[in-house]
C-alpha cells in the first residue's frame, strides 16, 4: 500500500481552508460513473508472517519446466554478472540523469547502449530507450509521418504478420491522431508477405515489416524495402535484437535501407518477471534524428580535454512546449537498459552470435523431433528464426492445458488472435532448451494426442 502521511486531522484541516466539506465534494466533477467501487471481495487482513507464508506457499505451485513459449517474450539465459552489477546502488537508485555532472557513470553506460543499437541494426542513431517493443512501434509510427513530409496521406501499412499485440498497442496510441493502420495481407500457409501484398502503397507514408515476423517466418525485406521506397513511403522494421547477430541488419536491406528500427529489448539479459518490466529500443537514419522521441546521449570534451556525456535532444514535452514535441509518453527504462548493456559487453558480438545460432538449432530440432508425431506438421515452409507455427490435430489451447499439468510450457495458441489457426501452436526453443527437454516435451505430446485420440 502506498504511504499516506496525512492524518485525518490534517485532512479535514486542509478541507477547512479550501471550503469543502468532505473529500467527496472535493471530486465532485469526477462522473460516478468513471468512480473505483469498493474492494468487497478482498479477504480478511493478515499479519505480515502469515502473507509471507502464504506466498511461499503459492509460489511452490508454479510450474518451472522447459519453457517453449515465445511471441515476443524470450527466456534467455542471463549470467550472473548482468543483475549483480546492475542491481548496484549507483544504477539501482539512480534517476534519469538531468544532472550530467552527477551522473557521468549513467550517461556513459546509455552512450554505449545507443553505440551497441546502432552497430546492432547497422542504423545512424539511437535514443536511449522507450517503455516497451509494443510502444516503440507507435513511437516510430508517429516519426515516420512527421518524418516523411511527401507523403499524400496519413496512412501507414503494416504487415499482417506483425506480432498482434504490437498491431493493437499501435491503433490505441496513432488511431485518434488521424493516422490509418491498412493490413498487408499475407498467405496463412506462407506465414509470410509477397510482391502482391504491396500493392496499395501508393501514397502510404510508411510501412511496418517484422523481421523475423509473428511465425518465426523470414521476410524478404530487400523487395519490401525497395518497393516501398519506390513508392515514397519510409520503412518502419521492428526486430527482434538477437536475431540480428546473425541476419542482415535492417540498415542494410535492399538499396537504402529501412528508416527507422525499434524492437523489445528484453531478450538482452532482461528477465521474463510475469510480463515486465521491459523496454522498447528505436534507431533511424541521421535525417530524422529530429524527429526521434526520448532523448539521446551524446560524449564530447570539456576546456581541459576531458571526456564527457550529457543529454543532447531531448524533444520532450518536459522540455519544450507540448505542441512542439515529438513524444509526451516515452520513458528511458533505465535499469532494463543497464541490464542490456552489460549483458551485451559480456558475451560480444560473437557471444550474441553463438545464442541467435543455438536458438535458431534447437527450434529446428524441436520441429523434427515433434513432427515425427502423427498429426503434427509445421504449417510454413521456408526459412524461419528462433520459432515454428506447429498444426496440430487438436485446438492449441487444450494441449496447452494438459502440457502444463506435466510440467511443459508447450508454446503460444495462435487462436487467442485469429480462429482459422485454432488448431496452430507456435513454439520457441532458445539456447537453454536441451536435448533432454526436447524429448520431454515430445513424449509428453504423444501421450496427450493418444489419450485424446482414444
Amino acid at each position: 500500500m502506498p504511504f499516506i502521511p496525512h492524518t485525518q486531522e490534517d485532512i479535514d484541516a486542509m478541507l477547512e481552508v479550501i471550503g469543502a466539506a468532505d473529500l467527496e465534494s472535493l471530486f465532485d466533477e469526477i462522473p460516478v460513473g468513471l468512480k473505483g467501487h469498493p474492494l468487497s471481495s478482498l479477504p480478511e487482513a493478515m499479519s505480515e508472517q502469515a502473507v509471507t507464508r502464504l506466498m511461499q506457499e503459492r509460489s511452490a505451485r508454479d510450474v518451472c519446466g522447459p519453457c517453449f513459449i515465445g511471441a515476443g517474450a524470450y527466456r534467455h539465459h542471463i549470467p550472473a554478472a548482468v543483475w549483480e552489477l546492475t542491481t548496484r546502488g549507483e544504477f539501482y537508485s539512480a534517476y534519469t540523469p538531468y544532472q550530467a555532472e552527477a551522473s557521468q557513470g549513467t550517461l556513459q553506460l546509455l552512450y554505449e547502449f545507443q553505440s551497441m543499437m546502432t552497430g546492432l541494426t547497422a542504423m545512424d542513431v539511437s535514443n536511449a530507450s522507450l517503455y516497451d517493443g509494443a510502444s516503440a512501434l507507435a513511437e516510430a509510427i508517429l516519426m515516420a509521418i512527421r518524418a516523411n513530409r511527401r507523403a499524400s496521406s496519413r496512412r501507414v501499412l503494416v504487415a499482417g504478420t506483425l506480432h498482434p499485440v504490437y498491431r493493437q498497442v499501435a491503433e490505441s496510441i496513432v488511431g485518434a491522431q488521424g493516422i490509418v493502420l491498412e493490413t498487408l495481407e499475407a498467405p496463412l500457409r506462407d506465414g509470410a508477405l509477397d510482391a502482391e501484398a504491396m500493392a496499395a502503397l501508393d501514397g502510404a507514408a510508411a510501412v511496418v515489416v517484422q523481421q523475423p515476423n509473428f511465425y518465426g517466418r523470414l521476410e524478404d525485406v530487400d523487395m519490401l524495402t525497395d518497393q516501398a521506397h519506390g513508392a515514397g513511403a519510409l520503412v518502419i522494421a521492428v526486430v527482434n535484437p538477437v536475431a540480428m547477430a546473425l541476419l542482415r541488419p535492417p540498415g542494410n536491406w535492399g538499396r537504402d535501407g529501412a528508416d527507422i528500427v525499434c524492437g523489445e529489448g528484453q531478450p538482452l539479459g532482461v528477465p521474463l518477471s510475469s510480463g515486465g518490466p521491459y523496454f522498447g529500443f528505436l534507431c533511424a537514419r541521421q535525417a530524422f534524428v529530429r524527429q526521434m522521441p526520448g532523448r539521446i546521449v551524446g560524449r564530447t570534451v570539456d576546456l581541459e580535454g576531458t571526456p564527457g556525456y550529457t543529454l543532447t535532444l531531448q524533444a520532450r514535452e518536459q522540455h519544450i512546449r507540448r505542441s512542439k514535441a515529438t513524444s509526451n509518453i516515452c520513458t528511458n527504462q533505465g535499469l532494463m537498459v543497464t541490464a542490456a548493456t552489460i549483458y551485451m559487453a559480456l558475451l560480444g558480438g560473437e557471444g550474441l552470435r553463438r545464442v541467435a545460432l543455438a536458438c535458431h538449432h534447437n527450434t529446428v530440432s524441436l520441429t523434427e523431433q515433434l513432427c515425427t508425431l502423427s498429426g503434427v506438421r509445421p504449417l510454413h515452409q521456408g526459412p524461419c528464426f528462433h520459432e515454428r507455427v506447429l498444426e496440430l490435430p487438436r485446438p492449441a489451447s487444450q494441449i496447452i492445458e494438459r502440457l502444463a499439468a506435466v510440467g511443459v510450457l508447450a508454446g503460444y495458441d495462435l487462436g487467442r488472435h485469429d480462429p482459422d489457426m485454432a488448431n496452430c501452436l507456435l513454439v520457441c526453443a532458445t539456447e537453454l532448451i536441451t536435448g533432454d527437454d526436447i524429448a520431454r516435451y515430445r513424449q509428453a505430446l504423444e501421450a496427450v494426442l493418444r489419450e485424446e485420440a482414444a
